[in-house]
């Protein structure tokens, strides 16, 4: 098949499509990954092909006004008005998003096109193509289930209405994009308006949309009143091309002692990183452990450490959480399902969107502490998580028995072989 991926968002929404672009073309299909331009030469480097979006998005993500959408997104009404923020924000990007997939669409010519939520135009191009369309996802937020509320909402013990409830806001939120989807429809592709009833998750006809989950069954395992258009997979991880090395210094400081503590927020360093590095600084110091600090995209302010202490940019996840005793980040999908491969006891200190729920599902599992929220920080929650990490046997054997149940897992695999049956059922019309 020739198979166009629609994937955006940051470098972490990215790359698991790199991963299973890379298992696709393995298998024997040409695989397009249509993304912002920052990632192409990642992308390229890998052997597959690109086709060119702009960097908007990025740019509003990394905005003063995006990071305090992302942040502020915590709890069901501020989450909805958040989106309502977004949607007034957003247009122009969203309406530049539609028109670059449908330009990589036209030069392309998919069989069948894949797509993350943030690529919303997928299903519209797909019809228009007459290919089928595979939405992908890392989090469980579009398939309804009485097991649990869409994330991204609060989890009120409400019962089972409740939760189902929270997958119609979700449907709300979405719909208020459907202005701009329409007027893409009529104008760019020639097609009618979308139907309202249709939703997120059906075709312009009503036929359902396949939906990927790529996290692990272990860690959210997939609920009995799913429909049978929803798959869980497991993860996609990326293998490196080449074997990394770390600097001497990064090497001196694991040699030194006993294995270090990572912390990390990637681009959620919070509005003042100084902070939040003080406060990671001192829980360090008080819980008597060693400590590696990653600034990472949000530049978390670091001066004067002590030597217990490493500050250090990028480096790959697979090969440093490996060597450090556990692992403390603000909870995105990505980084923990990182910590949890590596088998390594999770601290999660969410800010919003999906971090409370991998950091509440990461206690469940009994692989970390009660998540401690950003705004809730403190030296001295901080220490004490700290010293149940690095000392509770128990929380420490459930982490690594977690970490070899994924590590056994082939989500890339699962996935290609749901990918082509599913695009068998289209052809027969099924």
């Amino acid at each position: 098949m020739n198979i166009l991926i629609l994937a955006f968002g940051s470098r972490g929404d990215v790359q698991p499509f790199v991963a299973l672009g890379r298992g696709l073309q393995k298998a024997g299909h040409t695989v397009t990954i249509c993304t912002c331009s920052r990632f192409e030469s990642f992308i390229r480097s890998y052997g597959l092909n690109y086709s060119y979006a702009s960097d908007d998005l990025l740019r509003l993500m990394g905005s003063d006004v995006g990071r305090k959408m992302m942040k502020d997104a915590v709890g069901l009404f501020v989450t909805v008005k958040t989106a309502v923020k977004l949607v007034k924000t957003s247009k122009p990007i969203l309406k530049r998003m539609l028109e670059d997939s449908w330009a990589a669409a036209r030069v392309t010519e998919p069989d069948l096109v894949i797509f993350n939520p943030n690529a919303s135009g997928s299903k519209h191009i797909a019809e228009k193509l007459g290919v089928p369309a595979i939405m992908a996802t890392p989090v469980p937020t579009f398939v309804s289930t009485a097991e649990y509320p869409a994330v991204g909402t609060p989890a009120l013990r409400l019962g089972g209405w409740y939760n189902k409830f929270t997958y119609t806001m979700v449907e709300w939120a979405n719909k208020m994009f459907l202005g701009v989807a329409n007027d893409f429809r009529q104008k760019k592709l020639g097609l009618n308006k979308f139907p309202k009833s249709s939703g997120v998750l059906r075709t312009a006809d009503g036929r359902p949309i396949p939906v990927l989950h790529h996290y692990s069954s272990h860690v959210v395992p997939r609920p009995h009143d799913w429909p049978s258009n929803a798959y869980v997979t497991g993860y996609w991880f990326l293998d490196r091309l080449d074997e990394w090395q770390p600097s001497a210094e990064l090497q001196t400081f694991l040699d030194a002692g006993e294995a270090p503590v990572f912390v990390g927020f990637g681009s959620m360093a919070g509005r003042n990183p100084q902070r939040t590095a003080t406060i990671v600084i001192e829980a360090i110091k008080q819980a008597g452990v060693r400590g590696i600090l990653a600034a990472g995209w949000g530049g978390l302010e670091i001066s004067d450490v002590p030597d217990t202490i490493l500050r250090i940019d990028e480096v790959p996840y697979d090969w440093l959480f490996p060597r450090v005793s556990a692992v403390m980040h603000h909870g995105g999908a990505g980084t923990t399902a990182a910590g949890l491969r590596a088998g390594r006891p999770t601290i999660v200190c969410p800010f919003g969107m999906d971090q409370p729920f991998w950091g509440n599902r990461v206690h469940a599992l009994g692989a970390g502490p009660k998540p401690i929220p950003q705004k809730k920080l403190t030296v001295e929650k901080l220490a004490n998580a700290l010293r149940t990490v690095t000392s509770n046997v128990a929380l420490r054997n459930k982490a690594k028995s977690l970490g070899d149940l994924i590590r056994h897992e082939d989500g890339i695999s699962n996935a290609i072989a749901t990918i082509e049956t599913s695009r068998g059922d289209h052809e027969v019309g099924v």
